[in-house]
């Protein structure tokens, strides 16, 4: 009986591994508010740690790298500021820049010391704060907005993951059914 058990039993690489997404729409929003978050949901720790880690520290990097100027929402005509359509998603720590941007563009005074809050409205006769920015911070300025954007894009990824689970490629149809013959 073991005998004939192990002979319709599926070989390894045929067993198929089912894993528990939970709730899907709930994991992606979670994992969306804070990286990795949707994951430790699914109870999926290492995955979920790991790009809470690796997400957060590419964003907090290029922030700092730029001195919390290169993440802010701004859709004047004169500044439009499509990056950010990448930063956001990082989910909540890319959203204090839609409360500086309210605040800036109210004419009141940012919070936090200006960290994510736009370049003051460019008028005629005044400094270009953005260019101030940009003299200040040379190259810094540039790579901060790709680390930035590189997490935000990274973590779509990761909301794609918690949403539909991982990646697995589908059973080679042209496999022989043979377990004595060798693959080729």
């Amino acid at each position: 009986m073991a005998k004939q058990d192990a002979l319709t039993s599926p070989s390894p690489s045929e067993q198929t591994v089912e894993i528990d997404l939970r709730n899907p729409v709930l994991a992606a929003v979670l994992a969306w508010l804070w990286p990795g978050a949707g994951h430790l949901y699914q109870r999926r720790n290492v995955k979920g740690v790991l790009f809470m880690v690796c997400v957060l520290a590419t964003y907090f990097f290029g922030l700092v790298l730029g001195e919390g100027h290169v993440v802010y929402a701004s859709w004047l005509k004169s500044d439009r500021r499509w990056q950010y359509l990448c930063q956001v998603g990082v989910g909540l720590p890319a959203l204090p820049a839609l409360v500086q941007n309210r605040l800036v563009r109210s004419g009141e005074k940012p919070l936090l010391g200006g960290i994510m809050a736009p370049p003051a409205v460019v008028l005629e006769n005044s400094d270009d704060e953005l260019a101030a920015w940009h003299k200040q911070l040379s190259n810094k300025f540039d790579l901060g907005i790709l680390y930035t954007m590189i997490a935000g894009l990274l973590n779509v990824l990761a909301i794609c993951d918690a949403y539909a689970g991982p990646f697995v490629p589908a059973p080679d149809e042209q496999k022989d059914k043979d377990p004595d013959k060798p693959p080729s």
